[in-house]
């Protein structure tokens, strides 16, 4: 194989002499972090981009997920998915919370409202969804079910950045939204993350929570963590921002190809855009049925040897790994959709600067599969 590897995401990186500047300036002023000027900076920017008047910045999604639920002070039994990346059901775990697993919806892969309430349990305090590929989780409904049972609802929005839903920012749903800014996500700072916050009191409490709960420099109000983003993740994401529409939108020019190249393949299942959402077209998600010639893991294997690196985004269940699976909501038979799709699903290459040609070698080994 000489034709160079492709992998499922690659980091976006803006032009290397574009960031020096921003690094010549933190060596000048010798502030590394704790709240420095381009961390104060990056928030007023991103809070205005995003269209939400509150966030706190956060050095990585999981150390803010499990922020997010200290401040609300949540307790018991959480409510929440078993098809998301492992950090969504960790934060719980390391909250000291029992995961509820719901099943999700078929064409959504996000939680089935339908089987939200019946979960719900005398210990449930909250609900944890997840906007699953960026795609809108069903706020209305979640929102409903959490007023009339009395429960708290946080929002895993790591694949969420920039999405709106029917014309305002999908970010302010839910008591908070918490953000990742990982390397392979839409939008980076390398590793990061954010919590949206309601209000400046509860950003201000959360604010605390992330720096050791200082409230000055004798001060300490809260039992706080470590959880701040330094100067030159914040740098990194002010350079991201002067990039992040082209970078959508040539994510959304490959979203677009694919379709052209594989749609009315039989067998093959390709995600369409939401509908009232600005999408950030953050993976591109294909479902291989059963009447495709080879299973999902065959083809997986058939565009390894390729060099071509998919990802069975979300393979295996959190529900079957060791520290969850002895739960009750955790059983096979519970979660019938999520078993069935996490058998299915490869996330085919996405990020803005896939080539036509690179894109070309994927379609073309999924055209020899069938």
């Amino acid at each position: 194989m000489t034709d160079r590897p492709i992998h499922v995401t690659e980091p976006f990186l803006p032009p290397l002499e574009d960031f020096v500047p921003y690094l010549e300036a933190i060596w000048e002023r010798k502030w590394l972090t704790n709240n420095g000027a381009f961390h104060q900076e990056f928030e007023r920017a991103l809070a205005d981009y995003l269209g939400v008047e509150h966030l706190s910045l956060f050095t990585n999604g999981t150390i803010a997920l499990v922020t997010a639920l200290q401040a609300l002070d949540i307790t018991g039994e959480v409510i929440t998915t078993p098809y998301s990346f492992v950090a969504t059901a960790h934060s719980l775990v390391w909250n000291n919370l029992t995961p509820v697993f719901v099943d999700i919806d078929a064409e959504t892969m996000n939680l089935d409202p339908d089987r939200i309430e019946a979960a719900i349990g005398p210990e449930a305090t909250a609900i944890l969804p997840v906007h699953c590929y960026g795609v809108p989780s069903e706020v209305g409904r979640i929102g409903e079910i959490a007023s009339a049972q009395g429960l708290k609802v946080i929002y895993d929005a790591a694949h969420a950045f920039g999405v709106g839903f029917r014309g305002e920012s999908l970010l302010r749903h839910g008591d908070l939204s918490v953000l990742s800014f990982h390397a392979t996500k839409v939008f980076n700072t390398f590793e990061g993350g954010a919590i949206v916050c309601p209000d400046a009191e509860t950003k201000q409490h959360i604010d605390y929570l992330k720096n050791f709960g200082f409230a000055d420099e004798v001060t300490v109000v809260e039992a706080g963590i470590n959880g701040k983003m330094n100067e030159v993740q914040a740098a990194m994401g002010l350079l991201q921002l002067r990039h992040i529409d082209e970078a959508i939108e040539r994510r959304s020019a490959v979203h677009r190809r694919y379709h052209d190249a594989l749609g009315g393949m039989e067998g093959l299942v390709l995600p369409s855009e939401p509908a009232e959402t600005r999408y950030n077209h953050a993976y591109f998600p294909i479902r291989v049925t059963e009447s495709f010639s080879v299973s999902r893991d065959g083809l997986y294997a058939h565009l390894k040897d390729r060099g071509i690196f998919g990802r069975r985004y979300f393979y295996p269940l959190i529900s079957t790994m060791p520290m969850y699976r002895g739960l009750p909501s955790a059983a096979a038979h519970n979660l019938p959709v999520a078993t069935r799709v996490a058998s299915e699903v490869i996330c085919l290459p996405m990020y803005p600067t896939l080539t036509a040609d690179v894109q070309d070698r994927v379609i073309d080994a999924i055209r020899e599969a069938r």
